[in-house]
């Protein structure tokens, strides 16, 4: 276990030195041993979403998507891209990729994402306060539009709001915690029609103060509460005694896994309820 930095409230260790580099190289090599595997999950639970979001608007049109606290655009790598999880780590640690300049490899990356765009490609937008990070998955073609603004503390900008009042579907891999329902009311108050969400949640975060504010934007949450998605391994005995501590008060049981040693996550599908 590697220990580093640690939140006074949760008990995570904080990775803010990679969170806003002007690549995603230090991310991966720090993040990858630790077997961060969200975006993996995400990949096959969003693009099924995203087909019935499709549906339900009885449209042919593309659906776009908003991804939530983004980063370096791997939500969107894998949505719009025949490539996976494994190989992006692949790529990123490559001794190839290693050599290069940050600008080198944004044009290095554009390529690399073009030729793995999938016909069925969607519009994405990026929402997430590491402005370098969004910045770069704009350029390397990853997003449509990139926005570095804190919901939390600052009103979306005009510019954001007219994005998201032609969103379909908001997707979100780990970042309620760091986000509140304050964001939520933000990004769903940008449009009339309800916004679908797909968030993936810890189970040491609790996500029921959001969910009201979902059902006031006209959306019914569900979940599996018997289904949940490994996110990564525990960086220290510590983070893990907080993090079981955590999910005992949620009243669930972290026998087979919080306890065994790595975080984990549930999903949460917020529809309009007549879907």
């Amino acid at each position: 276990m590697v220990a580093g930095p640690v939140s006074a409230t949760s008990g995570k260790t904080r990775f803010d030195d990679i969170y806003n580099e002007p690549d995603p190289r230090a991310y991966v090599r720090r993040l990858a041993p630790l077997e961060y595997e969200i975006p993996h999950h995400g990949q096959d639970v969003f693009r099924r979403t995203r087909t019935d979001r499709s549906a339900a608007g009885g449209t042919d049109d593309p659906v776009t998507v908003l991804d939530l606290c983004c980063s370096y655009g791997f939500n969107a790598a894998l949505l719009n891209h025949d490539v996976t999880l494994a190989e992006l780590y692949a790529h990123y640690t490559s001794p190839e990729v290693d050599a290069l300049t940050p600008t080198e490899l944004i044009e290095h990356d554009k390529k690399f994402y073009a030729s793995r765009r999938r016909a069925d490609a969607s519009p994405v937008i990026g929402l997430d306060s590491a402005d370098n990070a969004v910045q770069y998955a704009l350029a390397v073609g990853l997003l449509d539009e990139a926005y570095g603004e804190n919901l939390e503390h600052h009103p979306p900008s005009p510019r954001l709001r007219r994005a998201v009042a032609d969103t379909g579907l908001i997707t979100v891999t780990g970042g309620v915690g760091y986000i509140t329902r304050r964001t939520f009311r933000a990004l769903l108050g940008c449009r009339q029609e309800p916004i679908w969400v797909s968030a993936f949640v810890l189970r040491t975060v609790p996500y029921r103060p959001v969910i009201p504010e979902l059902e006031a934007h006209g959306l019914t949450t569900t979940t599996d509460s018997a289904r949940s998605y490994p996110q990564r391994l525990f960086t220290s005995a510590a983070e893990q005694r907080c993090a079981v501590e955590q999910v005992l008060r949620a009243g669930d049981d972290p026998t087979g896994l919080e306890a065994e040693g790595r975080y984990y996550t549930r999903l949460y599908e917020s529809r309009p309820p007549s879907v």
